[in-house]
């Protein structure tokens, strides 16, 4: 229920909106001290309704940050593939672009960000994905620092959460940030 509604609510915006909240997001995300202090960062290529994280690239590159992107694998498993300004990416089945296998293969290990992808999220970091379970599964592997964008209006009070679901420890959202790792609750000057 909550998906659709989520995929309802996001169906209706409209381009403008797409793009001034995309840019409110961005500007979050890249004045966050967690991104400027990190060396690698795994991203996600924002497809649809998502942000369009492909615009970070040229900000996270001039920083002198390592950026990987998720390479989906059988079995609903991805792993994190370094990409460099003239990487090629293809298009998955689902309709994302990734790196091919030419880039190299990083471990969870060396990545100290990632920004997980969602379609909606609550204070407290809870994520409602897709239902395909990747990145809970490679999240399990991973011990740095996850952030998630998500529009205000998907923000919720709660997000129903089984046992294997892994949240986020921030959620960025047009006006504020929150989660467990967010300097305050509520809205932030972040």
């Amino acid at each position: 229920d909550l998906r659709r509604q989520a995929l309802a609510w996001l169906a209706a915006l409209s381009l403008q909106d797409k793009k001034s909240g995309d840019d409110a997001l961005f500007r979050r995300f890249l004045s966050l001290p967690q991104t400027r202090a990190a060396h690698t960062i795994l991203l996600y290529c924002g497809m649809g309704t998502e942000p369009d994280t492909l615009r970070l690239l040229p900000a996270l590159f001039a920083a002198g940050k390592r950026i990987c992107l998720p390479r989906c694998l059988p079995g609903n498993q991805m792993e994190a593939r370094l990409v460099q300004p003239d990487s090629s990416l293809i298009c998955h089945p689902y309709g994302m672009l990734e790196p091919g296998t030419d880039c190299p293969l990083v471990s969870p290990e060396e990545i100290d960000l990632v920004l997980v992808p969602g379609l909606a999220f609550d204070r407290s970091g809870g994520r409602l994905g897709r239902g395909g379970g990747y990145y809970d599964r490679w999240l399990a592997r991973f011990s740095g620092v996850t952030a998630a964008l998500c529009r205000d209006g998907l923000l919720m009070d709660a997000v129903p959460r089984l046992p294997h679901d892994l949240g986020v420890d921030l959620v960025i959202t047009e006006t504020g940030l929150y989660g467990p790792s967010a300097f305050r609750t509520g809205k932030s000057g972040a």
